[in-house]
């Protein structure tokens, strides 16, 4: 992935919007990674992938209801107590 310092993307913004049709591209600022770009298209994709999963997750905590395969709140923390004594 092609990266920019923040100053080179506010600089240069009207190529960066054109670099993002065909790639993401990073922007760090002091040296570090604080940003990425990427075009509408493919986070209209990353959203609609995200929002998948979740219903899908979802979906599943219902059946582990449905199915009787549930624990309760006390009975999960008595467990993560018993394993950090």
């Amino acid at each position: 992935m092609e990266t920019l310092t923040a100053s080179d993307a506010k600089r240069e913004f009207g190529d960066l919007l054109l670099k993002v049709q065909s790639a993401p591209v990073g922007i760090n600022k002091n040296g570090k990674p604080v940003a990425v770009m990427l075009s509408y298209a493919e986070y209209e994709q990353l959203a609609a992938h995200k929002t998948a999963q979740l219903k899908a997750q979802i979906q599943q905590g219902i059946a582990d209801l449905d199915a009787g395969r549930i624990t309760s709140g006390n009975t999960v923390l008595e467990r993560l107590r018993q394993r950090v004594k």
